[in-house]
């Protein structure tokens, strides 16, 4: 590794058990408003008692479980697709863990190629939608 490789990875270890905690904390935060929408059919976070994982995650992940959540809206694509459209602070991106909250309508982007049985398969419904939570301040 380059020194100012290995310099740059230092300097980002040093804050990570922060940033992993804003990214929780940011991530439980959204998650629980989500719950609470009509327009919300279901929301996929391990860190809501009203998910199957929630024990596990209590238990293996006592600091927060993690950035990445996903929520199903009413309306299926069309829905997934305003959605993302009208959002102001998400990126529209596939990747995740960045320090800016990124979101994904996989039905009509990743994941458009597949046919129904496809969709099904991998558990992607027409009104799912993944968000990568970051760090921004929500206060």
């Amino acid at each position: 590794i380059a020194p100012h490789s290995a310099f740059l990875l230092l300097q980002g270890v040093e804050t990570l058990s922060l940033r992993l905690e804003r990214h929780s904390s940011n991530a439980l935060a959204l998650a629980q408003w989500l719950e609470q929408r009509d327009e919300v059919s279901a929301v996929h976070y391990p860190g809501l008692p009203s998910n199957r994982w929630y024990e596990a995650a209590r238990r293996y992940l006592p600091r927060g479980a993690g950035a990445v959540l996903s929520f199903e809206l009413r309306g299926g694509v069309e829905a997934g697709r305003r959605f993302v459209d009208g959002l102001e602070l998400f990126s529209h991106l596939a990747n995740i863990g960045d320090v800016r909250s990124l979101v994904i309508h996989p039905a009509s982007t990743t994941h458009s190629q597949l046919d129904e049985a496809q969709l099904a398969a991998t558990g992607t419904t027409a009104g799912l939608v993944r968000l990568s939570v970051g760090i921004e301040n929500t206060a």
